[in-house]
């Protein structure tokens, strides 16, 4: 019988948990977990599936869409509404637009305030 795997926690790496946690709970409208501190803070996502952000000692931000510092993680975002908007409320909140965006008006290659891609698509 194959073993079943549920994923439960994405975790990235970053120079300040609690300020990264601070954007995407912003972002996103999740709940910064309570015991959350200045080396691990999370966020209690939908279905079971939390985001954590973990101190990592001289990090070093990805270099995307180049690979000289691998982006390592890509996250992609469903939203409602207007993608314009949603993208000027996340440049607002913090994020970063590369010049690069290969995906028309389909999506938006986002970075959050350290450096990780993301992308917000249209639901």
């Amino acid at each position: 019988m194959p073993m079943h795997m549920q994923l439960v926690a994405i975790t990235l790496d970053c120079p300040d948990p609690l300020v990264l946690a601070a954007f995407y709970e912003q972002a996103t409208g999740l709940e910064l977990h309570p015991k959350s501190d200045a080396d691990f803070a999370g966020l209690n996502g939908e279905h079971g599936l939390s985001i954590g952000f973990q101190r990592v000692d001289d990090y070093r931000a990805p270099s995307w869409p180049d690979q000289e510092i691998p982006q390592q993680l890509h996250i992609c975002f469903k939203i409602e509404g207007d993608l314009e908007e949603a993208e000027a409320r996340l440049l607002k909140l913090g994020a970063g637009k590369p010049d690069h965006q290969p995906h028309g008006d389909k999506a938006r290659v986002l970075t959050d305030p350290v450096g990780h891609p993301f992308c917000i698509i249209r639901r």
